[in-house]
């Protein structure tokens, strides 16, 4: 620039990758031009062999396409991704608008190491369920990364751990007696003992009982078809067409107690027997559902929470339990913990394993229906009718041998 100045040959770019005596030029597999400076031929040739040979075998990677950060990565990989349901999509904005995009949104992809990111998951995240979370939205990126041209050669996340899950007791996570859910109901709210009886007979979930439309109701045949649900999402409520997984569209039997409660329900609401389309699941339609909150609206967790604790209090129950995850107290017991009730009622009955997972809606091989259905004093009790038998065996051969 100093030799040829501009005023007489001309506005010229100055170069600033001219480092160096020797300069590699190659073709990269698109067919465009690169260089790259080196201080010595022989490593300027080295690098050369290197690149040619991995642009034949077509492992050619590019190493600025790994210099993108990963909040702009972020927004070329999120608009791609396939729809999820509206609580999974919020859930993974939360998750990188909260947990990655301030460690890690001004990293290059190319810069990002596997110690680093173990050691953030590990002390910085908090609590096992969110940390497993976080650590799959990552893995998906960086995945992504690799498959797209192979931003960077390897995923540094893929080989990250989790430490266990926290340890609960088996005792806490134990359903009430079917006598404290009468005595539950007895303090709780009249209108809502319909309700609460309808979740003790069906095992129903929450979201599945209080979206149930009288369309999906067969008094004459006794059984209902859960086909969607209500869920929420920061405090809105919207109709949802799938339930928690494939194995929720089921066929429900209704006992004499919960077709009596179906039909109290149909004297006070009478509901219309149409079903309309979910639309973007905002328009609830509560003309069409069976259970209703004292206004004749959609019922809500909050609201009924009102009306929950009260109950359990008063009928001496209530206690308090630890979150081993989050630390927080919780009441026991929970709403939920009424369908609990039902998978116990169910191996009571001896109903065989496999048709109690039909019934309540889980895949095959859940670990949680054998969780709903064995409780540790069961075990102990079946392990000790076998022991008990051969011990007083064995103490019949001693005497033998001893006469």
């Amino acid at each position: 620039m100093e030799e040829y100045p501009t005023e007489k040959y001309g506005d010229r770019k100055r170069r600033r990758d001219c480092v160096g005596s020797w300069q590699a030029r190659y073709r990269d597999p698109t067919g465009k031009q690169k260089a790259k400076n080196f201080e010595k031929k022989g490593e300027a040739d080295d690098f050369l062999d290197d690149v040619r040979t991995r642009v034949r075998r077509r492992t050619y990677n590019d190493p600025t396409r790994g210099e993108i950060t990963l909040e702009k990565w972020w927004d070329k990989w999120w608009p791609a991704q396939p729809k999820k349901t509206i609580t999974t999509t919020n859930r993974k904005l939360s998750n990188w608008s909260v947990h990655l995009k301030p460690k890690w949104g001004k990293w290059k992809l190319c810069d990002l190491e596997y110690l680093e990111l173990q050691n953030w998951l590990t002390n910085d995240i908090k609590g096992y369920h969110t940390r497993k979370k976080v650590l799959e939205l990552l893995n998906a990126m960086l995945r992504a990364a690799v498959k797209d041209g192979k931003r960077i050669p390897y995923n540094p996340a893929a080989e990250i751990e989790l430490e266990a899950p926290p340890k609960k007791d088996p005792d806490a996570a134990r359903p009430p007696t079917r006598e404290q859910c009468a005595l539950i109901r007895k303090h709780c709210a009249v209108w809502y003992r319909p309700l609460l009886r309808f979740l003790e007979e069906t095992g129903l979930r929450w979201g599945e009982a209080t979206g149930l439309r009288w369309e999906f109701v067969d008094l004459e045949a006794k059984h209902l078809k859960v086909k969607e649900v209500l869920s929420e999402d920061k405090g809105t409520l919207f109709r949802q067409a799938a339930p928690k997984t494939v194995a929720g569209f089921r066929t429900v039997p209704l006992t004499p107690e919960a077709v009596e409660v179906l039909e109290i329900m149909a004297k006070r609401f009478r509901p219309v027997l149409t079903v309309s389309p979910i639309g973007d699941g905002r328009d609830l339609h509560s003309d069409e559902l069976v259970f209703r909150g004292p206004l004749g609206g959609v019922l809500t967790r909050h609201n009924f929470r009102r009306t929950w604790i009260p109950a359990i209090k008063a009928s001496g129950l209530a206690r308090l339990i630890e979150n081993p995850e989050t630390g927080r107290t919780e009441y026991w017991p929970r709403v939920h913990d009424l369908r609990h009730v039902f998978a116990t009622r169910l191996k009571d009955l001896g109903v065989p394993e496999k048709d109690v997972q039909t019934i309540m809606g889980h895949d095959r091989g859940s670990k949680v229906t054998w969780i709903y259905q064995h409780s540790p004093e069961d075990v102990a009790a079946q392990v000790l009718s076998r022991m008990v038998p051969q011990q007083k065996r064995s103490v019949r051969m001693l005497k033998a041998v001893g006469s």
